[in-house]
Parts: C-alpha cells; structure tokens; sequence
C-alpha cells in the first residue's frame, strides 16, 4: 500500500510541477507569437493545462480514499486488500495464486488482480477452504481456496 501512495505522489508531484512551472512558461511563449485565435501551441498548451488539472483531482481523489483505508479493519484471517491467495481450479485441477491489489498495482502477469475484478470480489472475505463460484464470460469458474497469506502476514 505503501508503494503505491509514494508512485501516486510522485505523478502528482510530476504534474504539479508541469502545472505551475512549465505550462505556464510554454503559454507565455505562444502568447507572444501573436493571434491566439489561430495559434495550435496556444490551444494544445491550454489542453494540457486543462488534463493535468482534471488528472491531479483524480490523483488526489484517490489519495484521500488510499489515506482513509483503515488496516486495522482488513480481516486476519478472511481475504482481504493486499492478501495473497492460493485457489484451486476444480475444473482444470490447476493451482493459481493471486494477490489481491488496488486498481492502480494490477498486473495480471504477476497474478496481481484488482479487488473490484470479478474473481477478486468472488475471493473477499472468504476463507480457506471455501468454495467461490465466479461467473465470467464463458460460464462459470469455481475456485477452492486452499492458503491465505494475508497483508497482516505479509507485512512482518
């Protein structure tokens, strides 16, 4: 969780920067070229300046979500943000081990999924030994839970 409040403070420092440093600076330059109602270093400045506001509110929406996830309240022994899933596919007979991230960590190369995918919904707040049925677009899949490491645990 950590890792992901420091890369989100990076980007808004990043865009923080270009806002009140650069922007400005390239909209000064084009406004000296004259006419600005034909001028596309204007407009495309202005654009930007425009996306970098709406993204900086996104980052500090997320932020002040991230600040107010209390630890103390993701469950110990039940699947919960940052836990790390051992399941059982019962029609494969295959073992998948998932961890369970927030939006903005997924890699699914990793086997990271989102809590808000559909298996990642299936899988909180179960247990070991739970059968999760998940239904996903060629039918349904059921996955037995079979060892939970959870981000208590990972933590020490």
């Amino acid at each position: 969780m950590e890792d992901l409040k420091k890369t989100l403070q990076q980007e808004i420092a990043a865009l923080d920067n270009e806002l009140r440093v650069e922007l400005p600076r390239e909209i000064r330059k084009a406004r000296a070229h004259g006419d600005l109602s034909e001028n596309a270093e204007y407009h495309a400045a202005k654009e930007r300046q425009r996306y970098v506001e709406a993204r900086l509110a996104q980052l500090r929406q997320r932020m002040a979500e991230l600040s107010m996830i209390d630890m103390s309240k993701i469950p110990h022994d039940r699947v919960g943000l940052g836990s790390e899933v051992v399941v059982l596919d019962t029609a494969k007979d295959e073992e998948i081990t998932y961890r369970l991230v927030a939006s903005e960590q997924t890699d699914t190369s990793k086997g990271w999924i989102s809590t808000g995918s559909p298996i990642g919904r299936g899988l909180l707040g179960k247990e070991v030994g739970d059968i999760v049925r998940i239904q996903i677009p060629g039918g349904t899949r059921e996955l037995e839970i079979v060892k939970l490491t959870t981000i208590h645990d990972l933590e020490d």
